[in-house]
């Protein structure tokens, strides 16, 4: 298998999970939607190109470890949205409109957010493609990830990353195997174990490697339907510990 090592290191980073409300609420690991958009991103790919994004995760296999596991903060975001200088094109706007609803000092139209980041975190990600000889190949992310058609973000715009995403290219067995033979970050915890996701299937045998264990398996709705922006169906991945050897 042959697979892209990326490292996610920025100052904030957002793992979305479901939001709820004004609510936006985090995840341990990226999510398979967010992947899909960060590669998509990458490679130039138009919001609008609904078949190319969905086929490209499709193809998306990845796994990801907690070299450092950061601390979870949360942004509380309020704008007055009745000021006059609001009102116009430079506003800040939520799907290419300014939202006018009324709230918060209800006469007054204030909108409050609640936005969660994990802070000085690091993740090392294994990614490879099924269907390697379909465009875009493993080649084509890797000149996409080192020089990317636009700057590149770890789940919201805010969160740039500190440094290139693309660290280097391994043959292994398995997506696992990457997380335990992947060198660990210069500011990694220092820990025996490290939190790992990768896929799987809800009757899968446990590992035989005793680098790897199996804490959970659990089906996740990541999966972005991208014409009609909504999540959709079900994947199982594993939540478990690596031990790497590096």
């Amino acid at each position: 298998m042959d697979i892209l090592l990326l490292r996610f290191d920025a100052p904030l980073m957002s793992f979305g999970a479901p939001i709820v409300d004004n609510q936006g609420e985090i995840q341990p690991y990226p999510a398979l939607s967010m992947m899909t958009g960060l590669l998509g991103n990458a490679l130039g790919f138009d919001h609008s190109e609904f078949g190319r994004l969905e086929r490209l995760q499709e193809r998306l296999r990845y796994a990801s470890r907690q070299d450092r596991r950061g601390r979870l903060i949360e942004d509380y975001q309020t704008v007055d949205l009745s000021k006059p200088y609001m009102d116009d094109d430079r506003a800040w706007t939520t799907y290419g409109h300014t939202e006018s609803r009324a709230g918060g000092s209800a006469s007054g139209g204030t909108h409050i957010r609640h936005r969660d980041y994990w802070a000085d975190a690091v993740h090392t990600v294994a990614v490879t493609l099924n269907a390697p000889d379909e465009s875009p190949t493993l080649d084509d992310l890797e000149t996409a990830l080192t020089h990317p058609a636009r700057p590149l973000f770890l789940g919201r715009k805010p969160c740039l990353p500190a440094g290139s995403l693309f660290t280097g290219r391994m043959q292994v067995n398995t997506l696992p195997d990457a997380l335990v033979q992947a060198p660990l970050h210069d500011r990694a915890d220092g820990n025996p174990s490290y939190a790992a996701w990768w896929p799987t299937r809800p009757d899968a045998d446990n590992p035989s490697d005793e680098a790897l264990d199996v804490d959970l398996r659990e089906p996740v709705t990541d999966r972005r339907d991208w014409h009609n922006q909504i999540h959709v169906g079900e994947r199982w991945i594993v939540n478990g510990t690596v031990r790497p050897q590096t």
